[in-house]
């Protein structure tokens, strides 16, 4: 990939997306092509096949998901694994019909089985039944992954799919009913803080383990898979296993450790209690990412000023 190689960001407002946009800028990438969802309807296919038709990308980046916490995935279970389904068959199979080189597909650690060993490596997927609460979503990224192997494998496309940890950052989601623990924790914390309560409910018993990446150290991860040379991902295009790397921290700490620190950096001083009727999902999931640190990658952001970015982000957005 060089500086000005056309790029296209699927989902470049989102969290995600948005990340790889101004990573790709402050190295010089030039060429980056994007699209609103009001521009380009990513479930339409025909709509789909006129984009690539048109701006023939060099390289696609496809961060475009519908994304949310425990909440909206048992709320709107039929629209997490129809309106992924429906964008990444689109965008894959038309990165494949107009030629682009490579392709990274964005997942999500919830592909691993619930009962995963942790921490979870590459080769766990499929060893095992998914958690419940997040089944659509996953078995949705799953098939992305699977498309890209089976592209790979059929036509010698050079696709790879990326699983990133739990994410946070910039232009994160900070709805209270729709948004992933960690921002919800910064919103619910403020809110309490100006309005003087003496107590935040956290959903579930506090005691589940989870890792945490800021969303700009993922761009750069992703950013760095794009750049390696074939040689050095010969590894991942083999017709064995899919062209999968994980991306993380491989380090966790509890719920109620995370919420004692978005606590302490957003300076609410009451209480924590914890609503053991909500669920608390799968109890540990932290990823091996020996894979890409292998490759020459690591996180630069540590979680605590990470939170505190991430909560002047919010307070620009409110």
């Amino acid at each position: 990939m060089n500086k000005s190689s056309k790029i296209y960001v699927a989902g470049h407002r989102g969290l995600v997306g948005s990340a790889l946009v101004c990573r790709l800028q402050a190295k010089g990438y030039t060429n980056i092509v994007t699209r609103t969802h009001a521009e380009l309807e990513l479930r339409d296919q025909k709509a789909v096949e006129s984009f690539f038709a048109k701006e023939k990308p060099d390289y696609v980046i496809l961060a475009a998901a519908k994304v949310g916490g425990i909440h909206a995935n048992n709320t709107y279970p039929a629209e997490f694994i129809h309106d992924n389904l429906a964008i990444q068959t689109n965008v894959i199979h038309s990165a494949w019909q107009h030629k682009v080189e490579r392709l990274l597909f964005l997942g999500s650690s919830c592909i691993y089985p619930k009962n995963a060993p942790q921490p979870m490596t590459e080769d766990c997927l499929l060893t095992g039944p998914l958690e419940p609460t997040n089944r659509p979503y996953a078995l949705a990224k799953i098939a992305g992954i699977e498309m890209c192997h089976a592209y790979n494998r059929q036509y010698g496309t050079k696709y790879m799919a990326a699983m990133p940890t739990n994410l946070y950052g910039p232009n994160d989601n900070y709805d209270l009913n729709n948004s992933h623990v960690l921002p919800a924790l910064i919103r619910k914390m403020h809110e309490a803080k100006q309005s003087g309560a003496k107590e935040v409910v956290v959903w579930g018993t506090g005691t589940p383990k989870r890792e945490f990446l800021y969303s700009e150290d993922m761009a750069d991860a992703c950013i760095f898979l794009l750049e390696q040379s074939q040689d050095k991902l010969a590894s991942l295009f083999n017709n064995e296993q899919p062209p999968l790397v994980n991306i993380g921290c491989g380090e966790d700490l509890t719920i109620k450790e995370l919420a004692e620190m978005v606590a302490d950096v957003v300076g609410f001083k009451g209480s924590l209690t914890f609503d053991t009727t909500k669920p608390d999902g799968t109890m540990r999931k932290v990823m091996d990412v020996s894979r890409i640190n292998v490759l020459g990658w690591q996180r630069t952001m540590k979680l605590k000023e990470g939170i505190g970015l991430s909560y002047q982000d919010m307070l620009s957005k409110i």
